[in-house]
């Protein structure tokens, strides 16, 4: 099965031609006071990443990253508007700072810096085309679906990166192998479309870091660096371990998405069904419980209060019993690695969590529809990704 709504025709049609075409809006999880140590930005951007964005600030604004505070990464082929947070004694340079692709829409004091996942959801605006005439009646009975079931809660293609090889990358940090990962990072030359980095990358393959670098682009930041600390006679393990600690965490969180995706793709026909086993998940909350009452819990699950879930792996997740933790442990041991892999030094440890398979969907609609083209809204929950949803839709 490929789709949960598998008997469903899909719309059929492309997205993304534009960054108008896909929107992003944080929903944010609590209003600012309007006082205290801290700037809340609201910043629209386009065609960059939400790390591109940060970097335009901390040197604009002569901070270091640490310094910001943001709740998401948002897409960078979107048109997204989110909060960025900075020290108040900064705000008096605002008006000097130049952003590219980005611009800041207002702004509001808080008492504390914002945190990664203080965000309640994120609504989408997104326009699909080239689609089937009757594409708004397909999407439409579709929703419907996913409103009732749950959305699968898929992280995708955005999550691992512009070559798709973020997982492969974490899984390289995990188990050590510095000096491929350093190959990997620089990029393979076939997948690259950018002419200057798909030369740098084969000059890098063909040993020569001094070429490499000096063909590389210069926004790739991250790149460069490697390539210094190389050239400057590191170590392949130092170079990597030098680079920001999100940065690195980022890659083990893909490699984290890419498990969960494939126990997410074993599960999808019983998404919203409960079995033996199983740790379900709190919608409100996020807290985590392990179901002893089948017919009592899927109650709950019917009515979307609770959902079964999958293990982001790390050193500490719990994991689920009977058929679906042997699923959960057999996935782990066919790649070569345990629980304990994910210790990790200079603060790289992911100790895990669980993470529910479906999502709730809010407030989706067709807001617009004309020939072989149609916009919709919805919103969906922190954490979740609205490919997931257009999957479904497009087929």
């Amino acid at each position: 099965m490929n789709w949960l709504t598998e008997n469903l025709p899909g719309t059929g049609g492309i997205y993304k031609q534009s960054p108008e075409d896909f929107q992003v809006e944080e929903i944010p999880l609590y209003p600012c006071s309007g006082k205290g140590e801290h700037l809340y930005l609201w910043i629209e951007k386009s065609g960059i990443t939400t790390h591109d964005l940060l970097a335009q600030i901390t040197r604009g604004l002569k901070l270091k990253e640490r310094d910001l505070g943001y709740a998401g990464l948002k897409d960078s082929r979107a048109l997204t508007k989110q909060m960025i947070s900075i020290p108040l004694n900064k705000s008096g340079q605002l008006e000097k700072l130049k952003l590219i692709d980005a611009k800041i829409l207002k702004t509001d004091h808080h008492s504390n810096k914002l945190r990664l996942g203080h965000l309640a959801g994120n609504r989408f605006t997104i326009t699909i085309r080239q689609t089937h005439e009757d594409a708004s009646v397909r999407a439409t009975k579709i929703l419907e679906k996913l409103q009732k079931s749950g959305v699968p809660n898929f992280f995708g293609e955005q999550r691992y990166g512009a070559l798709g090889n973020s997982a492969l990358l974490g899984r390289l940090l995990i188990k050590k192998d510095f000096s491929q990962f350093s190959k990997e990072f620089l990029g393979n030359p076939e997948l690259i479309r950018n002419s200057d980095w798909k030369e740098s990358a084969e000059h890098y393959r063909c040993g020569n870091i001094q070429l490499a670098l000096e063909s590389l682009p210069k926004r790739m930041h991250d790149e460069r660096h490697l390539l210094r600390y190389l050239l400057e006679g590191k170590s392949h393990r130092e170079a990597v371990l030098s680079l920001p600690r999100n940065l690195l965490r980022l890659f083990l969180s893909a490699t984290q998405s890419y498990f969960f995706d494939q126990l997410l793709t074993q599960r999808l026909s019983t998404i919203d069904q409960l079995i033996d086993g199983d740790i379900a998940v709190k919608h409100l909350n996020g807290a985590c419980f392990r179901v002893e009452d089948l017919a009592t819990e899927q109650f709950r699950v019917d009515n979307l209060e609770i959902s079964p879930s999958a293990p982001l792996y790390g050193s500490k997740v719990m994991i689920a019993e009977g058929v679906t933790g042997q699923r959960e442990m057999d996935l782990l041991k066919e790649s070569g690695l345990t629980l304990d892999n994910w210790k990790l030094t200079r603060g790289l440890t992911m100790p895990g969590e669980r993470r529910p398979l479906r999502v709730p969907l809010a407030g989706a609609e067709i807001i617009s529809q004309e020939k072989q083209l149609i916009t919709l809204t919805f919103a969906l929950p922190k954490g979740s990704y609205a490919t997931s949803i257009l999957r479904e839709l497009i087929k």
